[in-house]
């Protein structure tokens, strides 16, 4: 199952970057997304159950989240949701994750700074950043 989906949580494991043998950039973590829902009865606000979601960013995204995330903050994930079954022989469940395409602060929690990096666009980026700029 693939659907885009946008997740705001907090970062609940340390940022985990990784390069695999073909020099491919990840980042993952663990993202806890808890809802507020009014309780009449006791007319206070209440946390609902947190939904959980590993959230895995490839490339120019990981190496940026390693460098801009720690465990604690506050974020908002764009990216494909992905569910999976999985057994290891000894246990079974079903894993959550996110694909991030985009990833950043929730800034409703706090300020931020953003630093542009440069660096070399693959020509599907820079085709993409061209039909955004105005004419």
């Amino acid at each position: 199952m693939t659907q885009s989906i946008s997740v705001t949580g907090f970062i609940a494991t340390d940022p985990h970057l990784t390069t695999t043998s073909t020099d491919l950039t990840i980042t993952s973590f663990r993202l806890a997304s808890v809802g507020r829902r009014f309780n009449r009865e006791t007319e206070r606000w209440e946390d609902t159950q947190p939904s959980w979601f590993t959230v895995n960013c490839f490339r120019k995204l990981a190496e940026h989240a390693s460098q801009s995330l720690v465990k604690g903050d506050r974020v908002i994930v764009r990216g494909k949701l992905r569910v999976r079954d999985w057994d290891n022989g000894e246990r079974s469940g079903t894993a959550v994750e996110i694909e991030a395409e985009s990833l950043g602060h929730d800034l409703m929690f706090g300020v931020s700074s953003f630093e542009r990096t440069t660096h070399t666009p693959d020509p599907e980026e820079e085709e993409s950043e061209a039909e955004l700029q105005p004419a």
